[in-house]
């Protein structure tokens, strides 16, 4: 199964977020990242309505954790910061039934990249003494692949750092794989390799995707773009018939500019592609 849905409250949706589950269902989307990327501001009470009627319409729900996160940081009180922040989303995570806490890792800043890893790696020993010293158990941390080369979370890293620790599987965001690695991604062999590669190195079942089309430099990302906007890849149609003819089952959240409204759009291309209609 290849479930769909946005980034954040659909384009033009007005409602309260604990109430967003019936709309999505009735645009047929099947998923929905909650954005707490600026900062953790809900309580239980709507944290636990959001869970209650994403169940009710049959809605997967994910949740990612503020951007202000770096476990690799020289400072120390930048770590603990952003471990607290990560405890705090694992606690809404849990209240809401979020089956994944998506996540940036951090940057290399002066460090090497073994070196980062081994900060980050060292964070997370201490966020999940927190998580388990305040009996939080429904949680699955998920860190993102991330889209600048000064970022820790290359492919291979998010891999290692899965395979470090116990409820972790990753976030695929294909725009940033295909960014960071200066337009990598342009046929179903370079998606089919992404997918087997991690199942064979994670056992995944069920794999957590970022999708937009997306500006770089040789930095690495500069901005999401929609899907209609042809001159941006990674294109799309490749990936959903790997996802399609391989039987992978996958969530894709999507984060163009135009979030529902292309969500939409890649949940029929899916439906053609069951269909044979390709």
């Amino acid at each position: 199964m290849i479930r769909v849905g946005p980034a954040g409250n659909p384009i033009g949706y007005k409602g309260k977020t604990v109430d967003v589950f019936d709309y999505l269902k009735k645009l047929g989307l099947d998923a929905y990242e909650y954005q707490a990327t600026y900062g953790v501001r809900i309580g239980k009470k709507s944290s636990l309505l959001i869970g209650k009627n994403a169940k009710k319409n049959d809605v997967l729900v994910s949740i990612h954790a503020p951007y202000y996160i770096n476990l690799s940081s020289a400072d120390k009180g930048v770590i603990q910061r952003s471990i607290n922040r990560l405890f705090i989303t694992s606690k809404v995570a849990e209240w809401m039934n979020a089956y994944r806490i998506v996540f940036h890792p951090g940057y290399y800043g002066k460090f090497s990249k073994s070196e980062a890893m081994e900060l980050c790696k060292n964070s997370i020993k201490k966020l999940l003494s927190k998580v388990k010293e305040k009996n939080i158990k429904n949680y699955c941390f998920a860190p993102e692949t991330t889209g600048k080369k000064s970022q820790l979370g290359s492919l291979n890293e998010i891999i290692e750092i899965c395979q470090s620790f116990e409820n972790f599987q990753p976030t695929i965001d294909f725009a940033h794989i295909h960014a960071r690695e200066g337009g990598s991604l342009k046929d179903e062999n370079d998606y089919y390799h992404i997918l087997n590669f991690v199942e064979n190195e994670l056992g995944v079942k069920h794999f957590h995707c970022h999708f937009t089309k997306v500006e770089f430099s040789e930095k690495g990302e500069v901005k999401h773009h929609s899907l209609n906007e042809e001159k941006y890849g990674p294109p799309l149609e490749p990936l959903i018939k790997v996802l399609v003819e391989n039987g992978f089952n996958a969530t894709i959240i999507c984060e163009t500019p135009k979030l529902d409204q292309d969500a939409i759009k890649i949940k029929e291309k899916i439906g053609r592609f069951n269909k044979g209609e390709n």
